[in-house]
């Protein structure tokens, strides 16, 4: 059983690690990301995930730009980034404020949105808190409370010390220990060698301070009790590797029980792949992403 949990404490951690999430009121987009627009047609944001790079959907955009306007987000203080904005504070809230500040500045009209763990997660409370802006929503392997995954009682305020102590943690690590943390973790959330390169080169380049604190905001943030109310049209894209030491059935379950309260959401598993689906499945990831927008 310990040897169990202890399986399951690391690949908590290397989901959240891979994680992206946006914050705040009245946030500057400019300040909190930049988005790269490619192609022409109906209007798809592309949101990665923690300490990643919007390189992340690099075959995702070539499947869509000839149909589609296709807008990649990158996120302040990820992946090289520019830290702006996120130099200091809270990253989730601002970010979610950020993407729904450019979908208005832009007059986007309810755009199809895809986001990749903290990013799937971002697009989920994009959708709640400004319904207008999401026409229809993909999440890729997130969870809508990811300290369940430390412990299914968990709630944001018990977990908060246990959070800061995290993020308190990875700041103060020295920059070749997070490196080596990184380069250990990896193989833990993508399987093809040239993936785990490319998560790796990420991750390394990669603020520290603000991954820390993206990580504290997506510990501490449950929005389960805010499903009900969504009202979006939502797709759920989930991972199976058994060789990580889950059953299919588990698998099923963490996934249906953590979604069973948002209305009408479809849950798509796609196997043999880790964290990074896009990365381990390319042609079954680009299969669920042409029945998602059809």
């Amino acid at each position: 059983m310990l040897r169990k949990r202890f399986h399951l404490f690391v690949t908590a951690f290397a989901i959240l690690a891979a994680l992206g999430v946006f914050g705040g009121n009245k946030a500057h987009a400019a300040d909190r990301m930049t988005v790269t627009v490619t192609g022409k047609g109906s209007d798809v944001i592309l949101i990665p995930g923690l300490a990643s790079s919007g390189a992340v959907w690099d075959a995702t955009v070539k499947q869509l730009a000839a149909s589609h306007r296709v807008h990649v987000v990158q996120v302040a203080g990820f992946a090289g980034a520019p830290v702006g904005g996120n130099a200091e504070g809270p990253v989730v809230d601002p970010l979610v404020e950020a993407v729904d500040g450019y979908i208005k500045a832009n007059h986007l009209k309810a755009p199809a949105v895809i986001g990749h763990s903290m990013g799937g997660f971002t697009g989920l409370l994009l959708a709640r808190r400004h319904p207008e802006d999401v026409g229809r929503l993909m999440i890729v392997d997130s969870l809508p409370f990811f300290a369940v995954l430390f412990s299914p009682g968990a709630t944001a305020e018990a977990i908060k010390p246990q959070a800061a102590m995290m993020r308190d943690g990875i700041i103060a690590m020295a920059p070749d220990a997070f490196a080596a943390q990184q380069a250990a973790t990896a193989p833990r959330f993508v399987k093809s060698p040239d993936g785990q390169k490319l998560v790796l080169d990420w991750s390394k380049t990669s603020s520290q301070p603000v991954v820390a604190r993206a990580m504290y905001d997506l510990l501490t943030t449950d929005a389960r009790g805010e499903l009900a109310a969504i009202k979006t049209p939502v797709t759920l894209v989930y991972a199976l590797d058994e060789t990580l030491g889950f059953p299919a059935e588990m698998v099923d379950k963490t996934y249906a029980d953590a979604y069973a309260a948002l209305p009408g959401v479809t849950l798509k598993r796609i196997d043999d792949t880790r964290h990074f689906i896009m990365l381990d499945q390319p042609q079954a990831f680009a299969a669920a992403v042409e029945s998602f927008l059809k």
